[in-house]
């Protein structure tokens, strides 16, 4: 049997996002990625020298499991209800990509150029792989949430440092596309 499905439309994922969203704001919960990272260090005993870990983080095994549900969901979506892992991409865009050095675009999912065992290889890719990951965790952390969190939590409750944190992350991306990528690449 082959399972073939469409994405849902914006305007059924848009909503149910929103009905997520609210049932979260009535039961009084804060939905993030990032402070799943917090919650996981504090259980493995990270609060014992580091005051930032001790809380209660109990209260927040409620999250851990948005965590396993993203995982879960990914893996069913990309190997059960996906029938061509590529995505659709402005035949322009894959132009620019290919010549960036980029043959994969618009063939797979993700870039096999940065995303596969042999790209990790170099000294390069792991460099930019540490800086990267270091960047982000500091941005989460000084942030106080990820691009999740600001985005569908902190807009959603109307809080204006989630609007600025947004703004922020599109700044940075377009920063980042235009400016550095092209430096790297």
């Amino acid at each position: 049997m082959e399972w073939i499905f469409e994405p849902w439309p914006w305007y059924v994922a848009g909503p149910l996002i929103a009905l997520i969203m609210f049932i979260l704001i009535f039961v009084g919960r804060d939905f993030g990625m990032s402070s799943n990272l917090r919650t996981m260090c504090s259980m493995c005993g990270a609060g014992k020298n580091i005051e930032f870990f001790k809380f209660d983080w109990k209260s927040q095994r409620w999250n851990l499991m948005v965590v396993l549900g993203a995982i879960i969901g990914g893996f069913i979506g990309a190997n059960v209800l996906t029938e061509d892992p590529s995505v659709a991409i402005n035949p322009d865009t894959i132009a620019i990509l290919e010549g960036l050095g980029f043959d994969s675009a618009g063939e797979a999912y993700l870039p096999t150029e940065l995303y596969s065992w042999e790209a990790i290889g170099g000294i390069k890719a792991l460099v930019i792989l540490l800086i990267g990951g270091i960047l982000i965790g500091f941005g989460a952390r000084y942030g106080g949430g990820c691009t999740s969190g600001h985005a569908i939590s902190g807009l959603s409750n109307l809080q204006l440092p989630s609007l600025i944190a947004v703004i922020g992350f599109f700044v940075g991306g377009l920063i980042m596309i235009h400016l550095l990528f092209p430096l790297i690449f």
